[in-house]
């Protein structure tokens, strides 16, 4: 099982290839559906790594990913700016998942 980045900015993608995570920068909304698709086809991505701007171009494919597909499993990554309440993303993930506000 491999993880796969979906960042906006080279920072963060260099510093997931040091880590030994492959990925793409994209800036479009388009882009970001293209890579997604792909990963979803790609039976060896076990993982997508994505920055909160990138989730925040097409929320509605990556939650219907989270909800509706076994694999991959997105997972939310700040980027170099700190961007996204990573926390307020889980609640929130959890509170829509399931109905439990925790």
């Amino acid at each position: 099982m491999k993880y796969f980045l979906i960042s906006d900015n080279v920072d963060t993608s260099v510093g997931m290839r040091l880590a030994g995570i492959t990925g793409v920068v994209v800036h479009t909304a388009q882009e970001v559906r293209q890579q997604l698709e792909k990963a979803c086809a790609d039976e060896e991505i076990g993982v997508v790594l994505m920055t909160h701007k990138l989730i925040k171009l097409c929320p509605d494919l990556v939650y219907d990913i989270k909800l509706n597909y076994k694999r991959p499993l997105i997972v939310e990554v700040a980027d170099r700016h700190g961007e996204g309440q990573l926390s307020d993303s889980l609640t929130r993930y959890v509170r829509e998942s399931i109905g439990i506000k925790i």
